[in-house]
């Protein structure tokens, strides 16, 4: 099986409400996808959101970098030789790793379609199903209160919940008002997005703990090179803190699981380039007995699929966070996973199993083998 042609289109699908975290605020899910087709008729999908306040990457610079560079280096290269195909890509440009994930997650498409599997059984077949988190954006206390109740009433038992924005005391003050309202049975995740300085965070965490708000993790609380910050932060707190931004490729994980930086890595596939590095993330996190959740970007159900199909073949991933398809006002796959409330489900169909993309959402016509 050859790789015959790399095409790329544009999509875009708003939002529901804006998405607002202390980096950003989104209100349309802006991406570009990738078809790979083989000799044999085989085709495969990908996607990459450019998300440029995290990976600095644009749709313009996403899809010169698959066309100008990835299609020319990989194009009629044997999927037989898929290590050699990796190397490729990895060496073809430094860092533009979603353009790299979008690709790679395309060939694993491939790959798993030409062997009859689901992705997910491709990859190491660990669990069927997975539970995702609902993220709470940045808003006033009483808002993300009211926020947070509708997504418990709507089925999620777990609560990813923005902070970083404002004052240590105003998130504080968000905390409160949430747990207030959804009661003590509902798990809490917060994300500062590299919102708070290192001593900060510290002071933050152990007010929450001193009020018994019952924090599962923290995800970033300090900038992403501050690997010093995060690493104070873990030890002088009982909360578990979660490496994201600080952690892109299996170097930077290394260097946080050596130092002990933190309890948990967050891995996704538009930080590590794709599947192939991820799973060394992965595999690399469960030597030091380090669980992992993977996550997203704003992405469509077309990268939620590749990234669930990773997150559920590896046993040391506990968490997901694959929210971001229900913040949409429309589908773009026909296939793909499902959903039932905070449930996931992959799928029997080999691949990813995408039979068709909705044209409503693209700038130009893609033709189904």
């Amino acid at each position: 099986m050859n790789i015959k042609d790399i095409e790329t289109f544009r999509a875009a699908i708003p939002l529901h409400t804006p998405f607002k975290t202390a980096l950003r605020t989104v209100t349309v899910a802006e991406t570009v996808l990738v078809k790979i087709t083989c000799d044999d008729g085989i085709t495969g999908w990908g996607e990459a959101p450019p998300t440029h306040v995290i990976t600095g990457d644009s749709l313009s610079g996403v899809e010169f970098a698959i066309n100008g560079i990835l299609k020319p280096i990989i194009t009629g290269a044997s999927l037989q030789k898929r290590e050699h195909i990796f190397e490729m890509i990895g060496k073809g440009l430094v860092g533009n790793y979603s353009a790299k994930a979008a690709v790679d997650m395309a060939l694993y498409d491939c790959l798993a379609q030409e062997a009859g599997m689901t992705l997910s059984s491709f990859l190491g077949g660990y669990k069927d199903t997975i539970e995702s988190d609902y993220t709470v954006s940045v808003n006033t206390p009483e808002e993300m209160a009211l926020d947070a109740q509708r997504y418990v009433q709507d089925g999620f038992s777990i609560l990813k919940v923005k902070v970083g924005k404002d004052l240590i005391e105003t998130d504080i003050k968000r905390i409160q008002a949430i747990r207030g309202k959804i009661g003590p049975d509902i798990k809490i995740r917060l994300d500062a997005n590299q919102g708070w300085k290192a001593k900060e965070a510290v002071r933050a965490i152990q007010k929450m703990e001193d009020l018994g708000l019952d924090i599962e993790l923290v995800e970033q609380p300090v900038k992403a090179n501050d690997l010093e910050g995060l690493r104070q932060v873990t030890t002088h707190t009982d909360t578990l803190i979660m490496a994201d931004e600080s952690v892109f490729t299996a170097v930077d994980a290394k260097k946080v699981l050596e130092t002990g930086a933190a309890d948990l890595i967050n891995i996704k596939l538009m930080k590590s380039g794709g599947i192939h590095e991820a799973m060394k993330i992965a595999k690399l996190a469960g030597i030091y007995n380090v669980e992992c959740m993977v996550g997203s970007m704003i992405e469509t159900k077309l990268g939620i699929t590749a990234a669930a199909h990773f997150a559920a073949s590896q046993p040391n991933i506990t968490r997901y966070d694959f929210d971001a398809p229900l913040m949409l006002t429309g589908d773009l796959l026909q296939g793909g996973i499902t959903y039932e409330q905070s449930t996931i489900n992959l799928g029997n169909e080999p691949g990813l199993g995408i039979t068709g993309i909705n044209e409503a959402f693209l700038q130009s016509k893609i033709t189904m083998n």
